[in-house]
């Protein structure tokens, strides 16, 4: 899907390239994407193909060297860092836990690009709080310390976070990793609602190609720094693709009339 200059309500990155230092290789190459609005997109591939490291320049975590990332017909470097909190959250992979804050406090952050660091609470953000922790199924758990909950519980109340920003993009990275697979739906779960009950618009990083294809609605596979291939789940879950792209031998099982499809991996490709 290519960028078109003309098209306002989008975000997309426009021939990205990256690389953490001038001296090292570059991550990703004349990359273009464009975000399906008010989809789950699913950024997929091998370890190292790049998939963090769009996201994160998406997100302006890293600044690209070359190319453009433009959001709502904007240009991203141009938002200041308040604009940009009001349009898009985002669930890293890894947060550093934060001592005794409880979760209730947590959540409370998210408010901070609405009401600022200094200004008290009002009305509004203590409803956006109250509305965060019931989607995330965390209320019970308001006044437990962030650091003393179970791994699932805690990616649960940084979810919350993320809401009570209420923001139309969200963007989330590996958000299933070190949880059990009762989490993982649990997480899953919660994106989809996010996505089909608020209509926000999201991006994801996921390894799990069965947990990409039930979720997502639109696929991106990255090998070696580059787009291999994008579609829907059934455009993309096919051998030839897992072949090329993850150089796996696998089947793909179809259930429910084609609805839901998984892969059944058989080995690695040319062995």
């Amino acid at each position: 899907m290519k960028p078109s200059p003309n098209d306002p309500e989008r975000f997309a990155g426009e021939q990205l390239r990256v690389r953490y230092d001038s001296r090292l290789p570059v991550v990703l190459d004349d990359v273009s994407l464009v975000i399906p609005e008010g989809k789950i997109t699913v950024l997929v591939g091998p370890n190292g193909s790049g998939k963090s490291t769009l996201l994160n320049t998406l997100a302006r975590q890293l600044r690209a060297e070359a190319g453009t990332v433009i959001i709502d017909g904007r240009e991203l470097h141009m938002m200041s860092a308040r604009e940009l909190a009001l349009t898009l959250g985002v669930l890293f992979q890894e947060h550093a836990v934060p001592g005794d804050l409880s979760v209730e406090e947590l959540v409370h952050h998210g408010r901070y690009p609405h009401s600022g660091f200094l200004q008290s609470p009002d009305a509004s953000d203590h409803e956006a709080v109250e509305k965060a922790l019931r989607l995330a199924n965390v209320t019970e758990l308001r006044h437990r310390p962030v650091g003393k909950l179970s791994g699932g519980q805690r990616q649960l109340a940084w979810v919350a976070m993320a809401l009570a920003q209420e923001t139309p993009y969200l963007f989330l990275d590996e958000p299933t990793t070190f949880l059990d697979l009762a989490h993982q739906f649990d997480l899953m779960d919660l994106v989809r609602r996010l996505n089909r009950e608020l209509g926000k618009t999201i991006l994801m990083v996921l390894h799990d190609l069965n947990l990409a294809a039930r979720y997502g609605d639109h696929l991106v596979a990255l090998k070696d720094g580059k787009i291999a291939a994008q579609g829907s789940p059934a455009e993309m879950l096919t051998a030839e693709i897992l072949r090329e792209v993850f150089e796996v031998n696998a089947r793909i099982v179809s259930e429910d009339g084609g609805k839901t499809l998984y892969c059944v991996p058989e080995g690695r490709a040319g062995k």
